[in-house]
């Protein structure tokens, strides 16, 4: 995958999949050091500790419509040629996590992306699940929770055009001022 949005949504549709019912995305950059960490953890029904050493096999797939799974491997891939590293950790009726390392100086660090639509898009075409999506950058950071969004609304649904785009908007200004105008 050419940018790391892709990846992430990658492993939130595997959230989704797995029943969650909260997905907790998280963004971290350290510009001193030059890391970027992505965190997605999830409520779903968790793995097995022998599901666990499998999913990041390349030829394991819990679909039944191919006999290959690359979602994770190449996650793995794109953290691993910047000297980054991806972990995972699962308990059965608990949850996942996936949190993966990059070293953003690295001539391999793969863009970004389109993180801003990515998580719109997320929580706009799955409106029956809850998401936090935690962005920062160094000492300063923003949240969005669809749990908040959902009081505040009241009636008003999140895939509706007017809030979709409040939600595409409101998380395209916070990350260019995190980012010093830049959005990836």
């Amino acid at each position: 995958m050419r940018e790391l949005s892709l990846n992430i949504l990658d492993v939130a549709q595997n959230s989704i999949s797995a029943g969650a019912t909260l997905i907790e995305i998280g963004i971290r950059e350290e510009t001193a050091e030059e890391l970027l960490t992505i965190q997605i953890t999830d409520n779903g029904c968790g793995m097995s500790a022998e599901k666990l050493k499998s999913v990041t096999d390349p030829f394991y797939t819990t679909r039944t419509t191919r006999k290959v799974g690359m979602g994770l491997p190449l996650f793995r891939m794109a953290a691993e040629m910047t000297g980054g590293r991806l972990g995972i950790t699962s308990q059965e009726g608990i949850g996942t996590t996936v949190t993966a390392l990059f070293h953003t100086g690295h001539v391999d660090f793969v863009p970004l992306g389109d993180v801003c639509s990515t998580i719109t898009m997320l929580i706009c075409m799955n409106t029956d699940r809850d998401f936090l999506y935690r962005r920062s950058r160094d000492k300063k950071s923003f949240q969005v929770d669809t749990r908040e969004l959902r009081v505040i609304l009241g009636d008003v649904p999140l895939d509706t055009p007017e809030v979709r785009e409040w939600i595409q908007d409101y998380i395209t200004e916070q990350t260019q001022m995190l980012c010093g105008g830049a959005v990836e």
